[in-house]
């Protein structure tokens, strides 16, 4: 569970912050990689879709390594690019489509994104047949929550994070938090009860090429930028 917590810290980390200031590639792959799954579930949990929550995420990476040095140390690694993540999201999604509005929101159709295969180590045809049902219906049944309610949901039960840490990284109170899950957890019951603690783990991953790509998209912009 480690990799899902804001655990990226600067007393830990600070060799390898330094050395992506000092455009190090080595060091910005590795920061990328470390937090990569997390970034990319709280853009996606904003946007809404996995080509545009890539997109956030991309353009996010770049301007938290050309703006590092800015990096005081007074917050998490972790919390401070995930900050930055949601701030690009959220301009993302305002110039895409107008903001949810959470008393009149009726259901939202099904977010037209590629629904991303459920990994595992051993396939079992039959059982991987039915984890990837299961995953499809929670993705779909995520994409139809409000936005405030889905970052919360993706924050607390995907990543693991605490009500204070989802408090402090969404800037709402804790009673906020608490608040914003339960309503979450009521529209996804009826569909998804059975299922939501062992597949919602599992949704919206990003490893892989996707990450490797990502990754030397970010390196190339940053080095055509270097002095």
């Amino acid at each position: 569970m480690a990799e899902r917590r804001l655990q990226a810290d600067v007393g830990d980390d600070g060799e390898l912050i330094e050395r992506a200031r000092r455009n190090d590639d080595d060091a910005i792959r590795a920061i990328i990689k470390q937090q990569n799954r997390r970034l990319y579930r709280i853009a996606r949990s904003i946007v809404g879709d996995d080509g545009d929550a890539e997109d956030v995420l991309q353009e996010s990476y770049i301007l938290a390594f050309r703006e590092l040095d800015t990096f005081r140390g007074d917050a998490q690694l972790g919390t401070w690019l995930a900050r930055i993540v949601i701030n690009v999201a959220l301009g993302f999604r305002r110039r895409r489509k107008p903001i949810a509005d959470l008393d009149g929101w009726r259901g939202r159709g099904l977010s037209k994104a590629e629904i991303i295969p459920f990994p595992s180590p051993n396939p079992d045809p039959e059982k991987s047949m039915a984890q990837r049902e299961i995953v499809v219906l929670l993705e779909q049944a995520i994409d139809k929550l409000p936005e405030p309610f889905r970052v919360v949901l993706i924050a607390r039960m995907v990543e693991g994070l605490s009500v204070e840490e989802t408090a402090s990284l969404f800037e709402i109170l804790p009673q906020t938090v608490k608040t914003r899950l339960h309503r979450a957890r009521v529209l996804l019951k009826q569909s998804m009860e059975a299922q939501i603690g062992p597949a919602l783990i599992d949704a919206f991953p990003f490893a892989g090429k996707r990450c490797d790509r990502l990754t030397a998209a970010v390196l190339a912009s940053l080095r055509a930028n270097r002095p």
